[in-house]
């Protein structure tokens, strides 16, 4: 059984902020298994892995025996999420909106367990209300109070256009969550505004209020946007196998961590070993496939991610020996060892001794599958197959 403290370090994992910390453990010590809810506005069909840091949030959540609400925003998609927009969004066509979620729903359950998750449209309560249903939750906040919204402020000082129905959907987000009796409710640091509104209607229809987790927003692969398909600095979830793995393994190092703890299911502890390791001179690559080829696996399955590198251009994994390989004499000269910086330049595995070098001190070359040192030396007379790189592999012949 899970502790209290264990269950506390899976949620917190990865989280900005847990409003209220103290009401969520009273939920949590009470036993009953909580009603998690996360909002979606199907407004782009194709989901990348910056979308994927709130719903590997959920699927902790169930792991843990939590139940899921996933929430399409079919209701709110037509009026048109204003977070972070200065200028008046386009709404969604009623048909866009069911193109869109029906994606939606493919993609998310290739990370949660569909068994365990709730799926809603906010159509179901929002479009029984009339005209005086819809003014009087209007009537629960006050200009003054949506003006606080840094994006409705900035506008408004700017002399930019805000539409009316910009306003009414916080207020139809933070009904959701009476309509479903949401005990928490996750969103993006940029959706603080919002899921505070829910816990403010919540306490106005006599509701306990909900706990709010903010999850920061990823950086993509440039390490300094958000992961965005307009900036071209994304992974989407239907990439290629190897259009996926290429991507992961080419990243700056410095993001490796920061894309582990909040994309990767792997324990922390194990992550902070993976670091350990490397920042005390270890070679990050391997660290970088391990995520990689968890991250394939989740979309595409075990034979996917096994074989993501060959699509990815690079015809053999480290360490891998394929059944066919040249075969190559290198003569010793009467030594009774050479050093393996000399061996990889006279099999012609490298163009030269500074190649030879650089392939050693990236820990790029495999002698029988097993990484080799720069220090390394071979016996004359043995028979070794060498990997250089990710292409560059023979059977080499000492003589």
């Amino acid at each position: 059984m899970t502790s209290m403290a264990e269950t506390l370090d899976i949620i917190k994992r990865g989280a900005d902020e847990i409003l209220l910390e103290d009401e969520l453990i009273k939920k949590l010590e009470s036993g009953n298994p909580l009603r998690v809810k996360a909002g979606f506005d199907p407004t782009a069909p194709d989901l990348h892995l910056g979308h994927t840091v709130l719903i590997n949030k959920l699927r902790q959540f169930q792991d843990l025996g939590h139940e899921v609400l996933f929430l399409i925003g079919d209701f709110t998609g037509m009026i048109g999420d204003p977070t972070g927009k200065n200028v008046t969004r386009k709404p969604l066509t009623p048909e866009q909106v069911a193109e869109n979620a029906k994606t939606y729903k493919e993609q998310v359950f290739k990370i949660l367990d569909p068994e365990k998750t709730q799926v809603v449209f906010n159509s179901e309560w929002m479009g029984k209300m009339n005209a005086a249903d819809l003014i009087q939750l209007a009537a629960q906040q006050s200009v003054a109070r949506m003006l606080e919204r840094d994006d409705f402020k900035k506008r408004y000082a700017n002399q930019q256009s805000i539409a009316i129905h910009e306003f009414l959907y916080p207020m139809i987000q933070g009904y959701d969550s009476v309509a479903l009796k949401a005990d928490l409710e996750l969103g993006g640091t940029d959706q603080k505004f919002n899921l505070l509104m829910g816990r403010e209607l919540q306490k106005h229809f006599g509701q306990a209020p909900q706990v709010v987790m903010t999850l920061p927003i990823l950086e993509g692969l440039d390490g300094v946007q958000k992961m965005s398909k307009s900036l071209n600095n994304y992974i989407g979830v239907s990439d290629m196998p190897g259009e996926m793995y290429r991507k992961i393994i080419s990243m700056p190092d410095d993001l490796i961590w920061r894309y582990f703890e909040l994309l990767s299911f792997r324990p922390m502890s194990e992550v902070e070993q993976f670091k350990a390791e490397v920042e005390a001179g270890a070679n990050p690559q391997p660290v970088k496939v391990k995520l990689a080829e968890e991250i394939v696996e989740r979309f595409h399955g075990k034979e996917a991610a096994e074989n993501a590198h060959k699509g990815a251009g690079n015809t053999l994994k480290a360490g891998e020996i394929p059944e066919d390989l040249p075969e190559v004499e290198v003569a010793t000269g009467g030594q009774a060892e050479m050093p393996i910086s000399a061996v990889l330049r006279m099999a012609k595995l490298v163009a030269n001794s500074n190649a030879a070098r650089d392939v050693l001190a990236r820990g790029a070359v495999y002698v029988d599958g097993q990484p080799c040192e720069a220090t390394l030396k071979l016996a004359a007379g043995s028979e070794v197959v060498i990997q250089a790189g990710k292409k560059r592999i023979a059977r080499v012949k000492l003589v």
